[in-house]
C-alpha cells in the first residue's frame, strides 16, 4: 500500500510506511472494581504458552504501540495487550497515575487467570513496567523496558513536555474535564481495509487534555532509589536515536539493573512502528533471552 493515497497516509510523509501485518481484534474487559478497557489477546503456539503483557507509549493504545511486534511474538508467546486509563478505549477516571496503570494492567492478568507474566513496555509503558514489578513482584517473570529512564526532568526537553504541555492543554476549550477526557470516541476503521485510517483513527483516540495530564504524572517518575532491586531477569532496549530520552541515560539505567542486559535498536523514540522492521528483530530477541533467564529460575520459585 502507498502511503500517500488514502487515509492516514494521506497525512503523513511518503517515507513513513507502516507494517503490514495481522492486526489482531480485541474487546472489552470488566476489571472488578476498576473499570473496562479494550484487550487482546494472542494465543501463543501452544496453550501453554509464557504469557507476555505489552505496555504502550504515551498518546498511543496498546495496539497502536504494539501491532508490529505481535505476529512475531506469539511464534513462542500469548501475547497480551491494554489500552491504559485515559488512553484509547482504556479505563475512565477522575485521575491518572502510572500506580493505578500497574495495578490495572495485574488485573488483566487476574481476569485472564493467569499468574505471572512477563511486561515489556515502550517509552510510558516502560515506567509502567517498572512499577507493576514494584507493586506485584510475584506476577512478574521478567521485564523488557524500551526507551526507558528511572527519572525524568533531566534534560530541556523532558522539561518542556513535564511543565509546558499539561498548562497549554488544559487552556484549551472543550478540553476542561478529565473524565471527558478520558475516551474520545473515534469511528472504528479494519485495518484489513485501510492500516493508515486506523492508524490515525487509534492516535485520535486519546485527547490531548488525557496527554497532557499523563505527562504531568510521567514527569514525576523516579524510580532511582530502587530500580537497583529489580530481581527478575531484565533487558532494556536502547533506541539509539531517541531524541526524548538520551540512550546514554538509558543504558546508564539498564546498567543499575543486576544482570540486566543492553538491546540497541538504530532507531528514534518511535521505532516501535516507524522503524519496525529494525525494531522487530532485537526486541524480539531481548524477549527470547528474558524468557531463557526465566525459566533457568522456575525451578527454584
Amino acid at each position: 500500500m502507498n502511503a500517500t493515497r488514502t487515509g492516514l497516509g494521506a497525512r503523513l510523509p511518503a517515507r513513513i510506511k507502516l507494517p503490514q501485518v495481522d492486526v489482531p481484534d480485541g474487546y472489552m474487559m470488566e476489571l472488578p472494581g476498576r473499570g473496562s478497557t479494550y484487550v487482546t489477546d494472542t494465543p501463543g503456539p501452544t496453550a501453554d504458552a509464557p504469557a507476555i503483557v505489552l505496555l504502550h507509549s504515551l498518546t498511543t493504545t496498546g495496539l497502536l504501540t504494539w501491532f508490529p511486534s505481535i505476529p512475531a511474538l506469539s511464534k513462542k508467546f500469548r501475547v497480551i495487550t491494554l489500552d491504559q486509563r485515559w488512553h484509547g478505549r482504556g479505563i475512565q477516571s477522575e485521575t491518572f497515575s502510572l500506580r493505578d496503570c500497574a495495578d490495572d494492567s495485574v488485573a488483566v492478568l487476574d481476569v485472564l487467570g493467569i499468574d505471572k507474566a512477563m511486561f515489556a513496555g515502550f517509552s510510558m509503558g516502560s515506567l509502567i513496567a517498572q512499577r507493576v514489578w514494584r507493586q506485584h513482584p510475584d506476577r512478574v517473570g521478567g521485564l523488557v523496558l524500551c526507551a526507558s529512564t528511572d527519572v525524568f526532568q533531566m534534560t530541556p526537553t523532558e522539561a518542556f513536555f513535564h511543565n509546558g504541555m499539561d498548562g497549554m492543554f488544559s487552556r484549551i476549550r472543550g478540553f476542561g474535564s478529565p473524565l471527558r477526557a478520558a475516551r474520545v470516541q473515534a469511528k472504528q476503521v479494519d485495518p484489513k481495509e485501510d492500516i493508515y485510517r486506523w492508524a490515525l483513527n487509534e492516535f485520535r483516540s486519546t485527547s490531548p487534555l488525557a496527554v497532557s495530564k499523563a505527562i504531568g504524572e510521567i514527569g514525576k517518575h523516579h524510580t532511582r532509589p530502587w530500580v537497583n532491586q529489580i530481581d527478575v531477569p531484565t533487558a532494556v532496549v536502547v533506541p539509539l536515536k531517541d531524541k526524548a530520552i538520551p540512550p546514554a541515560r538509558q543504558k546508564a539505567m539498564a546498567r543499575r539493573i543486576k544482570g540486566a542486559t543492553i538491546h540497541e535498536v538504530d532507531g528514534g523514540h518511535a521505532s516501535c512502528v516507524m522503524d519496525a522492521e529494525k525494531f522487530v528483530p532485537v526486541f524480539v530477541h531481548a524477549t527470547n533471552e528474558v524468557l531463557a533467564r526465566w525459566k533457568e529460575r522456575q525451578p527454584a520459585e
